[in-house]
Formats: structure tokens, C-alpha cells, sequence
């Protein structure tokens, strides 16, 4: 009897010794999301650099559930279409600026009034809260993942401007609700995209652009201009969004979706120390460059300042609840620059 009950086990143990390996082979794998991510920034830019990072951190806190595939330079979607393809599933996550398509925000455009944002780690966490409060609606179409922003902008010019006298007529490069800056300062606009500033300057097509001081680096545009203009009374931001589809938003499990929202909150901050960093490095190159920087005096810093309040106050007599929206972020501010 005992011969016959090792012999039992002796074959049961076999059987399981080779069969173990076997069923492990048929067991399904875990599920693996894969995901496209249009980037309308040159892969080179700090702000590509980012968002990569962000892509490879959720692929880590997920366990390898999402593989995630960029697509920067607007090699997926051109950067006015970014939004757009996110929606239509043409890619599954979009980053690009919501004032290329001008009008169709109109809530978030409160963020890119005149303001007078101090850097990039204030203009992004005011953008991203803003985003997830008084902007949740008119962005229902996808799902939000964060929303950072640029340092302020400045003039950067062929010729140099040091007063308004100086930019009245000037055709300067502008997107969004900096094309009303741009106008009010009594220049001309000329709305395109960021990658299309450097020919256009190369060519004479405008004689300027506005933006952060890291274009001069970032976008190599201080090859076509020669003089950057400070002019913090301006002081305006674009925001800029990283939304997922979101069909494909809701077909990830609960879990899935936590790690994505915890590392998609703090990359807030990490976007924001890029534009910081990116624009002391614009600084740098253009002076290296042989360009100028012109600081206004305190009574032309003023003028510019009166010049541009109007876009503000029209924003607040033209748009639905204005006042509350341009208070709101007038306390976030306040908020993100005592932190």
C-alpha cells in the first residue's frame, strides 16, 4: 500500500514539475495600454524634455500597465491640431497651447491677460488650478491631466524698441489674447504658432515676436533678432494643456488612473522649474549672442502697463461672469507668489 501511495506522488509531482511551466505559458499577461502623445515642442526643447519625463515616470508608477510614444515636433499633430486630434482620437494624449485655437477657450484666455506673472513656477500652477476649477467645463471633452504655463512675456524684435513710439506699426508675432497686446501697444499682429517665428523673422514676414525669453534659446530665435525688450508692466503667460482622450481615459482601471493623476499633479512644478530654467538659459544665449536687452524706465514700464489695461477690462465686460474669473486669478497669483 505504501509502495503504491509513493508511487501516486512520485507522478503527481512529475506532472506538476512539467506541466507547471506549461500552464504559466497560457496564463494571459497583464494588460498593456498603449498610447500616442502629440508634442508640438521641438524634441530638443526643455519642455519636450519634460513631458517625455512624464511619460516614462507614468510608465514606472503604473507597473508597465501604459507605454507611452511621443511624438514631439509636431510630427503627430501640428500644433493649432493637437487639441483637436486628442478629441477625434487621432492621438490618445496632446500638449500644445490652448490660444492657437483662438475663441475656443474662451474661459481659459482669462489666464493669459496682462497680468503680470512674475516666472514660469507661478504662471503654471496659476494655469493648472485655474484649468481644474473655472475651466473644468468648457474642457469636458477630454480629460485633464495638468496645464503649466511661461514666464512673462517679452518683446523680442529685430530693431530695437525702447519706447511705444518705437513699436507703433511694427508687424510683431503674436497668439491668442496677445494678439489684443500686441495691437493695444499700437503694433501690428501677426498670428502663427511658435514653429513657424523663426522664418517668418529670417524673412521679414514680422518684425517681432512676443514671448518668454526662453524662445531666444529654445526656438533658436536669437539667430533673426537683436534686441529683447523687458517689460514687466505686460507681464502675460500662455497656458498650454496636457488632456488625454477620453474614451481612452475611462477604458483604464481605477488603479491606472490614480498613478496617472499623482504624477500628473506634481509634474505642475516640474514644467514650471523647466520654463524658469529655460529662460535664464534664453537670457544667457541671446546676450552671448551679441543682442541687447532694454530695461524700460520706470515712466515707459508704466506706459505699457496703462496701454494693455484695457484687454483686461474688456475681457471683464465681454465674457460671462469676466470679473470673477479675472479676480480669481488674480488670487492665485498672490497665492502661488507668497509660496
Amino acid at each position: 500500500m505504501m509502495k503504491k501511495l509513493l508511487a501516486c506522488l512520485v507522478v503527481a509531482w512529475v506532472f506538476c514539475f512539467f506541466a507547471a511551466p506549461a500552464l504559466a505559458a497560457d496564463a494571459p499577461k497583464a494588460k498593456v495600454t498603449e498610447l500616442s502623445y502629440s508634442i508640438f515642442f521641438p524634441p530638443t526643447h526643455a519642455q519636450a524634455k519634460a513631458a517625455d519625463a512624464w511619460a516614462r515616470e507614468v510608465e514606472k508608477r503604473t507597473q508597465g500597465a501604459l507605454k507611452i510614444t511621443t511624438f514631439p515636433g509636431g510630427t503627430l499633430t501640428k500644433a493649432e491640431a493637437v487639441y483637436d486630434g486628442v478629441v477625434q482620437g487621432i492621438s490618445d494624449i496632446g500638449l500644445s497651447c490652448f490660444a492657437y485655437t483662438r475663441g475656443r477657450f474662451p474661459i481659459m484666455a482669462a489666464v493669459d491677460l496682462p497680468m503680470g506673472y512674475p516666472n514660469g513656477m507661478v504662471a503654471s500652477k496659476v494655469a493648472n488650478a485655474f484649468a481644474l476649477s473655472d475651466a473644468k467645463p468648457e474642457l469636458s471633452d477630454v480629460k485633464i491631466l495638468y496645464v503649466h504655463a511661461h514666464g512673462p512675456g517679452l518683446l523680442h524684435t529685430v530693431k530695437p524698441v525702447g519706447t511705444l513710439e518705437d513699436l507703433k506699426g511694427m508687424k510683431i508675432r503674436a497668439t491668442g489674447l496677445s494678439a489684443k497686446i500686441v495691437e493695444v501697444l499700437g503694433a501690428v499682429p501677426v498670428a502663427m504658432p511658435q514653429p513657424e517665428t523663426y522664418g517668418a523673422l529670417q524673412k521679414g514676414v514680422v518684425e517681432g515676436t512676443f514671448g518668454p525669453i526662453e524662445v531666444l534659446k529654445g526656438w533658436k530665435q536669437a539667430e533673426v533678432v537683436k534686441s529683447t525688450t523687458d517689460c514687466p508692466g505686460v507681464g502675460y503667460t500662455t497656458a498650454m494643456f496636457v488632456v488625454m482622450n477620453k474614451a481612452k481615459w475611462d477604458a483604464l482601471a481605477p488603479e491606472v488612473q490614480k498613478a496617472v493623476d499623482e504624477v500628473s499633479a506634481e509634474w505642475v512644478a516640474v514644467h514650471g522649474a523647466a520654463w524658469d530654467e529655460a529662460d535664464d538659459a534664453g537670457r544667457k544665449f541671446t546676450l552671448e549672442k551679441g543682442n541687447q536687452i532694454i530695461q524700460l524706465s520706470p515712466e515707459e514700464n508704466t506706459k505699457w502697463k496703462a496701454a494693455v489695461a484695457p484687454v483686461i477690462d474688456d475681457f471683464v465686460k465681454t465674457q460671462p461672469n469676466g470679473k470673477a474669473y479675472v479676480d480669481n486669478v488674480t488670487a492665485l497669483i498672490g497665492k502661488f507668489s507668497a509660496k
